[in-house]
């Protein structure tokens, strides 16, 4: 008898637990997760525009995205239970060091995240987040520069020393090593991948499919030569936007490497550069480059002259600690990949044209 009352015990124990369970798992389901505000659906904050008021604002805050579930993605019951109980936050990893940023044809999302050596993808229409740390047999070390177009993302990892061309959906494309030492960004454009070689001092041009085509410039101080090139972006006419970083200068190219332009110059003073990283051009032809020392993004017309500048050290929503990568949507989004502060500030171009 009393062995029969001690395995109905340890039965009905067993049949708690599980009711326990569905229970809380039914619980979770009805009480709505918080989910942050999404970068598409947030209002303009009237306190963050740049320049200030009485001036007429031309850029405002819009996001900051941590992690993919703040860009408006919604996380599953089934995740949301696995988080409770194991703490786990796979799929809505933390971004770690957010290094570059690109945008393809449809605005989609591709992102480098160096500290966390992952590369990231965000197909927009689809609201679904991607994000590999292998791909093949190749396994990122330090990806930094990144470009997407045609379902193919381009990454430049320069600890391997090459280019790796992965899908959208994370099949391995190719990898390419030619005519590369420290590779530290690439942009596409015309059939081919411009990448900045920042130990090299030059711009390596490949084909898609990685193969070599010419060297563009050499380690010097004139025209179309570089001293630690690092960041790149092509602009609609297929123009190259080069940070010549230690020169203190974007220099603007032809794609057979003939100068067409300079932005810039080493200084101090507004419109000069310390520190220059991510370069960007808005649908409007302006031209946005990050300066890692000074904190800030300054805007340039498209004739070179300074428009405006935007941000500041510190951690609040506006400031930037060694901010890196941008990139530029149709619709004047700019998002900035604020690297120490592991996370990207979404902002707008709401001026006149």
């Amino acid at each position: 008898m009393r062995q029969t009352t001690l395995k109905f015990s340890v039965v009905s124990c067993q049949a708690c637990l599980i009711n326990l369970a569905v229970c809380l798992l039914f619980t979770s389901c009805s009480q709505v997760e918080p989910q942050p505000t999404s970068a598409e659906d947030r209002s303009t904050r009237l306190d963050l525009v740049w320049p200030q008021p009485p001036e007429t604002p031309r850029i405002a805050f819009q996001a900051v995205v941590v992690r993919p579930t703040d860009l408006g993605i919604s996380r599953s019951t089934v995740a949301r239970f696995s988080k409770w109980l194991t703490g786990s936050e796979k799929g809505n990893e933390r971004l770690a060091k957010p290094f570059a940023i690109c945008l393809d044809e449809l605005d989609n999302i591709s992102l480098t995240d160096t500290g966390a050596g992952a590369v990231c993808f965000y197909d927009k229409s689809r609201r679904k987040w991607s994000r590999w740390e292998k791909t093949g047999k190749i396994r990122f070390a330090s990806p930094v520069g990144i470009a997407c177009r045609e379902g193919v993302i381009y990454v430049a990892d320069s600890s391997l020393g090459c280019v790796v061309g992965i899908t959208t959906k994370g099949d391995f494309r190719f990898s390419a090593t030619n005519g590369l030492s420290r590779p530290s960004g690439v942009a596409v454009g015309n059939g081919k991948l411009f990448v900045a070689d920042s130990q090299e001092h030059c711009v390596v041009v490949l084909d898609t499919l990685g193969r070599l085509v010419r060297i563009i410039g050499k380690r010097g101080t004139g025209p179309g030569e570089f001293n630690f090139p690092t960041h790149i972006h092509s602009d609609s006419n297929g123009h190259l936007y080069v940070t010549d970083s230690m020169n203190g200068r974007v220099q603007i190219l032809d794609q057979e490497g003939n100068l067409l332009g300079q932005i810039g110059e080493l200084g101090d003073a507004r419109g000069h550069f310390s520190r220059p990283k991510g370069v960007a051009v808005d649908p409007n032809g302006r031209v946005y480059v990050i300066d890692a020392l000074f904190d800030n993004v300054q805007v340039f017309e498209p004739s070179g002259r300074l428009l405006m500048d935007f941000g500041r050290a510190g951690s609040a929503e506006g400031e930037f600690w060694l901010p890196n990568g941008i990139a530029i949507s149709r619709n004047h989004e700019i998002y900035v990949a604020d690297c120490y502060n592991h996370r990207i500030q979404v902002f707008k171009y709401v001026g006149p044209s």
